[in-house]
């Protein structure tokens, strides 16, 4: 399963690079996220904090404040620790979408823990979420101490391959994954193009 993902993936954003590029992307290139962002992800990835504080507001102001306290420093725009590489492994992620985009969404809702994995692609790692009806699937590459990038795109429903990033702006995902803890950490999904304003999902590896 493992390396049929990851093989799945790098065909994904190799192949979206080269859509948005107009040429494929050479090795070295692909592991560096700013030579296969799109222009549109450049811009949530800069409004990531405006997307977590809004998203934060408007889901106390629908009463939801005591919930967001339980959770701490998951849902602490500035909790992110140094050393975020995860490692490869098998986790539970539970995710949590803040905000709403449409009045008859709830502005909180968390749903039950679902099967992740990541794996090693070299300098990069490939996630898949492989429960749920909404499975991001994609790579996280090296930024910063305290962060990593991850790029990829959203199967829906049924779907068995994964399209590729760039080909389609509403399913393109862009996300900042952080260490919040000792074997924790989080994703964050700054302005999704589904149902919130912010996606989290933690990360918790099994058997830890």
């Amino acid at each position: 399963m493992m390396s049929r993902i990851s093989t799945l993936v790098l065909a994904v954003l190799l192949s979206g690079c080269a859509g948005h590029k107009s040429t494929v992307a050479a090795p070295a290139q692909a592991t560096n996220w700013r030579a296969i962002i799109t222009e549109s992800d450049r811009v949530r990835l800069r409004d990531w904090r405006e997307s977590f504080t809004a998203s934060i507001a408007a889901a106390r102001k629908a009463g939801n404040g005591l919930s967001i306290d339980r959770e701490g420093v998951l849902l602490d725009p500035d909790a992110a620790l140094g050393n975020a590489a995860p490692p490869a492994g098998n986790y539970q992620c539970r995710v949590i979408k803040l905000g709403t985009q449409g009045k008859s969404l709830a502005a909180y809702t968390v749903f039950p823990n679902y099967r992740c994995i990541l794996s090693a692609e070299g300098q990069m790692m490939s996630f898949a979420k492989l429960d749920g009806i909404q499975r991001p699937v994609g790579l996280i590459f090296a930024d910063s101490p305290n962060r990593q990038i991850f790029l990829g795109t959203m199967m829906l429903g049924d779907e068995t391959l994964a399209l590729q990033y760039g080909r389609d702006k509403t399913r393109d995902m862009l996300g900042t994954v952080e260490r919040i803890g000792t074997n924790r950490w989080r994703m964050l999904l700054p302005y999704p193009h589904f149902e919130s304003l912010m996606d989290v999902i933690e990360l918790i590896p099994d058997h830890q």
